[in-house]
């Protein structure tokens, strides 16, 4: 939900990407983000590459929906 964005949020989000995502999985990660389509073609690729990007991806999202969660209203 972006509407729940704010600084707090936004830097605990890149602290736990710095802790589980190579500078390059970042990367990638901030292009999946900005483009959905590219986000669908990483998650049904048959490339062994991208399938173990997805899963450091996926494992780096529950982790940052799990830590960061923003203060209720």
């Amino acid at each position: 939900d972006r509407s729940a964005a704010s600084p707090a949020l936004c830097s605990c989000i890149q602290q736990v990407a710095n802790q589980a995502l190579s500078n390059s999985d970042q990367t990638r990660a901030a292009a999946v983000f900005a483009e959905p389509q590219l986000a669908q073609d990483t998650r049904q690729s048959a490339r062994w590459s991208d399938e173990r990007f997805w899963d450091r991806y996926r494992a780096y999202a529950a982790l940052a929906s799990e830590i960061c969660q923003p203060a209720s209203a």
